[in-house]
């Protein structure tokens, strides 16, 4: 049977109707898909790729229609929240085109929200044309207020155009969400300030344990800070309230007393968040990963090329999922040298 198509009045782009949704071996209604546009970054940060990195040729990518077209499909399948990340996401070429394409499942109510995850090196030039093409949510990747630390983490980083980026994005309508990789010895103290600094922008502030993924120059577990040691820490300065708001991603939220923001902490080793796990990741050249942690992936470029019907491409997104784990099984310590993953979190979609 051919596929079912929708006309969207405002874009004048087709939107098939809605399928069954996919659903786990578990029972986790595949709602949020994140979506890696590029392995490509303008930045080396430290803890997520090596100085001198090896990308994928430009043709090995999907172009940003096939892009469209897969997240489509998911749309049809239930999926309600997309999140494109890279690499960084706004160095892809033509990016936009992409953005203002997925504007019409929002304009039709089949998608919640489109967001983004960037380093903020871009946002002072495209922070508005995002808004205009519906994005009301953004994550920014910042680990440190101080300019020279900041080139120190990032290598190639320049701090002033970050926050040139964030000043863009408020005055844009963005939410912004602060997102922090707790590093010891770098900015765990001063994750303090960094709270006060974003709640008194109004923008929510969240730290991310490190994640064992792909081969760096330093030990990993030299840069572990776990999140129970910098939350106990933040107790001498704040008081932390529980809160029940979430996003649909793995942070869990609590409210700072003091401030009167939200502060929420990614705990992928400290305190496993698989079992709520309602995402899966799909990168820039196609390939579906159902866990951050695991190797098991599917083809989702073939089947896209295969044929202009969908039918292929669907049977092999229900194979997938029919594979989701329950979980991941990241370690960092001293007697586990190898990452939990070859790939870097540049090629999967951060």
């Amino acid at each position: 049977m051919g596929d079912i198509v929708l006309m969207n009045i405002h874009t004048g782009l087709e939107t098939p109707a809605a399928a069954a949704p996919l659903v786990d071996p578990f029972g986790r209604a595949i709602s949020y898909i994140r979506v890696s546009v590029t392995d490509r970054c303008d930045f080396r940060c430290v803890y997520c790729m090596s100085e001198d990195m090896n990308f994928l040729p430009k043709g090995d990518l999907l172009t940003l229609e096939e892009l469209d077209r897969l997240c489509t499909a998911f749309v049809t399948r239930g999926t309600k929240q997309i999140r494109i990340t890279g690499g960084e996401p706004l160095v892809r070429r033509g990016i936009m085109t992409l953005f203002r394409s997925l504007s019409r499942h929002l304009d039709s109510g089949a998608l919640e929200e489109v967001t983004v995850t960037t380093n903020g090196s871009q946002l002072a030039r495209y922070a508005r044309e995002l808004a205009d093409c519906g994005v009301k949510r953004i994550n920014v990747s910042l680990d440190t207020l101080n300019a020279d630390k900041f080139r120190d983490i990032t290598r190639w980083g320049d701090f002033a155009k970050v926050m040139e980026g964030i000043d863009e994005a408020q005055k844009a309508g963005l939410s912004i969400k602060i997102n922090a990789v707790a590093l010891k010895g770098v900015n765990d103290l001063e994750a303090p300030d960094m709270i006060r600094w974003a709640h008194g922008r109004g923008m929510d502030m969240t730290f991310i344990e490190v994640m064992p993924l792909g081969e760096i120059e330093s030990a990993r577990v030299d840069q572990y800070l776990p999140l129970t040691q910098l939350r106990a820490s933040l107790l001498d300065q704040f008081t932390l309230e529980d809160s029940s708001y979430k996003t649909g991603g793995p942070a869990r939220y609590v409210t700072v007393k003091e401030t009167g923001g939200r502060l929420g902490f990614i705990t992928p080793l400290t305190h496993n968040f698989c079992e709520g796990c309602n995402r899966v990741r799909i990168t820039c050249t196609g390939t579906l990963y159902m866990c951050l942690g695991q190797e098991d992936a599917a083809d989702l470029r073939a089947p896209l090329r295969a044929s202009e019907s969908n039918d292929a491409l669907m049977t092999a997104m229900e194979e997938a999922i029919a594979r989701k784990p329950k979980g991941h099984d990241f370690v960092i310590d001293r007697t586990t040298s190898m990452p939990a993953v070859g790939r870097h979190m540049s090629v999967t979609g951060g």
